[in-house]
């Protein structure tokens, strides 16, 4: 039985060390789902004397929990899991984000946007836009306009961003190189109403400033590396190499997701349940029953 998870084979390592993080978010407990994905990262980076670094995407205060926190280290170490190096918080990190983002004001590439989930509804009935993986686009309400005193939030101008930048490409390590589309998510949010910095925004920081080297992660989130490519491009930041894996998919075809209820390690670790063991078997493709990988 492999020691590690089969993973993309690198057929050219740069003299830059190799990299990888997992990095959950605390406003839930961790499923099997994650597990995989903790060890695909995990084995990545161990199998090519790298470096495994947990981040924990904490920057949302009013959902992350302390309690979530702890439960996700208890059961990282439990399957096996050690970070090399102190555990790293979105939560301290608020000023580099803000940084980016003036950066981005500086370039007049984002813009203030009062439009509410409702206003947004209505007015997407009145305007045919395109539609993208998150759905409809923002029709640019608010792209111009003197918003005065309302509460925003800040929004990229993609296509002026796109203008900017010209044709970005990227490397996925099983789907190969990429041509980046930023376009198909239109105007995202880069800072929040309710919370600082987006996923998007945090995220692509966040990876230059830890030396990522391979962004090890679901094939969810394959699309959107067209816009952290994007932000990388603006901000001069450096481009890893990607390795979007397969998901752990339920009998219906959904990934495993908190949302969805999928059931959490905790319970299985508190009772006294071995984490190694499982480790093991994902790592082999030995999957729990109503349970298979997707095709990455």
């Amino acid at each position: 039985m492999p020691k590690y998870i089969a993973y993309p084979q690198i057929k050219s390592v740069s003299a830059r060390d190799i990299v990888t993080r997992f990095a959950p978010s605390p406003n839930g407990l961790l499923h099997i789902g994650h597990a995989y994905a903790a060890i695909c990262a995990h084995d990545f980076a161990k199998g090519n004397n790298g470096r495994f670094l947990i981040r924990m995407e904490d920057i949302d205060t009013t959902r992350s929990r302390p309690e979530h926190v702890e439960a996700i280290l208890a059961d990282l170490k439990w399957l096996g899991l050690y970070p090399d190096g102190e555990v790293i918080f979105q939560s301290t990190r608020v000023d580099s984000y803000q940084t980016a983002l003036a950066k981005l004001q500086d370039m007049g590439l984002i813009y203030k946007c009062c439009c509410s989930r409702s206003d947004i509804a209505t007015a997407l009935k009145m305007h045919a836009v395109r539609h993208g993986p998150d759905g409809p686009h923002y029709p640019g309400t608010c792209r111009g306009k003197d918003i005065g005193d309302a509460e925003f939030c800040w929004r990229l101008d993609v296509a002026a961003a796109s203008e900017r930048v010209g044709t970005l490409r990227w490397s996925d390590m099983v789907a190969g190189d990429q041509i980046a589309d930023p376009g198909q998510f239109g105007d995202i949010v880069l800072w929040r109403k309710d919370a600082p910095a987006s996923y998007h925004l945090a995220a692509t920081v966040d990876d230059a400033a830890d030396g990522i080297s391979h962004v090890v992660r679901g094939q969810d989130l394959f699309a959107y590396t067209a816009l952290h490519r994007l932000l990388q491009a603006l901000l001069d930041l450096p481009t890893p190499i990607y390795w979007h894996h397969g998901l752990l998919i339920d009998e219906s075809g959904e990934k495993l997701a908190k949302s969805r209820a999928s059931a959490p390690l905790a319970p299985r670790r508190i009772a006294g349940g071995d984490g190694a063991a499982l480790a093991v078997s994902l790592r082999s493709g030995q999957l729990p029953l109503g349970i298979s990988l997707s095709r990455a």
